[in-house]
């Protein structure tokens, strides 16, 4: 499940990208498939664990193209133990949300970005985060969740700032945001809750099977809830 469209970030094989905060590594999978030369950055050693197993099973399944690279890095998003300008693309999927001192961590990925380079930044969407934490405190109150909500102009605005061009937004799960108002609504540790359980299958449906259906529901409600607010930025050319 994709938040961020690589055609729409520039990507071309072969080309040097960083996902930062990669998490279960969904983004940093998609880049290499794609031919890019990879690092999937966290701080999370069994998550790196397991994304560098499935690096290795896509290559000797033959899904990646020849050349392509990929391997994992554990580390401080606010120490990024890389080049300045080392990196063509760089993905930060839902986490800056998660980091206190994130103009910190804003400033470390402009470092490691390459003048002309493009940067993806997904967070969750105001409207539907805003619901989230009314509804529920436990959504948030947990060691590493979400310590922020941000708005679409404070975001840019931080980010802008730091001496990236603003290019564009975009909105993704659409089909998400009801799923969790239901978990906040009946507790986000019932999964056993009859609406839940049954809404959850839904999206599994999604993810899997990925009927038009679904796809053509999504699509209408990306732009109205999408759970996800998707940033594009570029380093200037001109940039040091």
């Amino acid at each position: 499940m994709l938040t961020v469209d690589f055609d729409r970030l520039g990507l071309k094989p072969g080309e040097r990208v960083l996902d930062m905060g990669a998490g279960g590594g969904r983004h940093a999978f998609e880049m290499y498939r794609r031919g890019a030369d990879v690092v999937a950055f966290d701080r999370d050693a069994d998550e790196l664990g397991r994304v560098n197993e499935w690096f290795w099973a896509m290559k000797e399944a033959g899904e990646v193209p020849e050349g392509a690279n990929a391997e994992t890095k554990e580390g401080d998003a606010l120490a990024l133990p890389f080049a300045d300008g080392e990196f063509d693309r760089i993905v930060a999927a839902e986490v800056l949300e998660h980091i206190p001192a994130d103009i910190q961590a804003i400033e470390e990925l402009v470092r490691v970005l390459r003048p002309g380079g493009t940067l993806a930044v997904s967070v969750p969407r105001w409207f539907p985060e805003i619901i989230n934490w009314k509804l529920s405190a436990d959504y948030h109150n947990v060691e590493g969740g979400h310590i922020r909500i941000y708005t679409e102009e404070e975001l840019v605005d931080k980010v802008t700032k730091r001496g990236l061009e603003f290019e564009g937004h975009d909105h993704a799960h659409g089909l998400h945001s009801p799923y969790w108002w239901i978990k906040c609504a009946v507790g986000v540790d019932n999964d056993q809750h009859p609406l839940a359980k049954a809404y959850h299958k839904l999206l599994v449906w999604e993810i899997v099977k990925q009927p038009k259906v679904l796809k053509l529901a999504g699509k209408v409600l990306d732009p109205v809830i999408g759970k996800s607010l998707v940033l594009y930025f570029r380093k200037p050319q001109a940039a040091a």
